[in-house]
């Protein structure tokens, strides 16, 4: 169900070994995002239950979804990149049949984020979810 961008960063951790080299490339995910304007860092694109600051912001054009997000943790950005290639441009019915925590551990993630990342990766994901299920 990933989309081509997805499968390719999942080619991609495939030829990196060390993890060092995942953070990193996760990293440089999330700086490639343009940051999100300060009038979109509102209480409502707030995602509760992230140990750091996270935003997202969705959009919703006919029936095809996508979402734009900030973080003020580095990492936190890079996840969000990440689920920015796996979630933007599917149709909303498509958003809810993806299983995201699936798709993330064929990266490996759920085995290396601290316990607090991973609930605010779950928290990310339910947000997305629920945004997209109101919408359709």
């Amino acid at each position: 169900m990933a989309s081509e961008t997805f499968e390719t960063i999942v080619e991609d951790f495939e030829f990196l070994e060390d993890w060092e080299d995942r953070y990193r490339y996760v990293i440089e995910e999330g700086k490639k995002m343009e940051p999100l304007p300060d009038a979109l860092k509102v209480p409502a694109t707030k995602v509760n239950g992230c140990a750091s600051q996270v935003w997202l912001h969705p959009v919703i054009e006919g029936a095809t979804f996508r979402f734009d997000g900030e973080s003020d943790a580095m990492i936190v950005n890079g996840l969000i990149a990440l689920l920015r290639h796996l979630y933007n441009g599917l149709s909303l019915s498509e958003v809810l049949e993806v299983d995201a925590r699936a798709e993330m551990a064929r990266l490996g993630l759920n085995d290396h984020l601290s316990a607090q990342r991973s609930n605010g990766l779950r928290a990310m994901i339910e947000r997305i979810r629920e945004t997209a299920a109101t919408a359709a």
